[in-house]
Formats: structure tokens, sequence, C-alpha cells
């Protein structure tokens, strides 16, 4: 009966550790979305700050494979804006998976999307759409 109970135990304790993962990544992304003075909202340098910075964070803690697959699950669709997110994401997984520590992901984010531009076809900066496409609501 002690052993049913350890892996009981052990079995919740994996449970709320995988849903506790998902909800330190997009608290951590959202509060420094929140926090940003970039423009624009969703496909802005802000949504892809938001997604370069969530693909840093799953990169470094995980791995950058997580990272593909998500975005796999997420932008599979045919839209710019699903391009966009795709591209930035693949910097993102970089970033993090570069990262000499935790800390040193949000300021290399900011500074990748601050030298990002529109439509850029550039492995190596982050894009997003033209001015005249982007949501201006902080959440969406």
């Amino acid at each position: 009966m002690k052993t049913r109970r350890k892996i009981q135990i052990r079995a919740v304790a994996v449970s709320a550790l995988i849903c506790a993962y998902p909800l330190f990544v997009l608290s951590y992304t959202w509060w420094h979305v929140f926090s940003s003075d970039l423009p624009g909202g969703r496909g802005g340098p802000l949504d892809a700050y938001r997604h370069t910075l969530a693909s840093a964070v799953v990169a470094y803690t995980l791995d950058d494979t997580v990272v593909e697959v998500i975005t796999s699950l997420t932008e599979r669709g045919g839209r710019d804006s699903n391009a966009m997110g795709r591209h930035n994401n693949r910097i993102g997984a970089t970033i993090g998976s570069q990262a000499g520590s935790f800390a040193e992901i949000e300021p290399t984010v900011y500074a990748q999307v601050s030298d990002g531009e529109v439509n850029t076809q550039s492995d190596s900066r982050t894009t997003w759409l033209p001015e005249d496409r982007w949501g201006h609501a902080s959440v969406w």
C-alpha cells in the first residue's frame, strides 16, 4: 500500500509541474509585454517581442526542439502573422539556446526586437507586419 501511495504522490507532483511550467512562461512573458515601451499590439513590434521572448524562455529552460514543436502547432496557418510568428520564434529559440544565464534572455530579446524591421527575411532580425496591419490592444 505504501508503494501505491508514493506513486500517487509522484503523479500529482509531476502533474503540478506540467501545469506550472506553462503558467511560468506565460506570466514571465506577459509581465514583460505589459512593461514594455514597444509599439503596436498584435502584428507589431510588441507581438514580435512576445513571440521572441516566450520562445527564448522555453529554449533556455527546456530545449529549442520544444519551441519547434509548439510553433508547428500554433503557427501552422498561411497568414502573414503566422509567418511572422514562426520567424520570431526561431530567433527566440536561438537566443534561449545560446544564453549563458536566464538573466541574459530579456535584455537580449529586447535589443533584438529593437533592431528588427517590417517584413524582413533576414534570419538574424526580428520582423513584424506593416503598421497599418497592427492591432493596438495590449492583450489579444
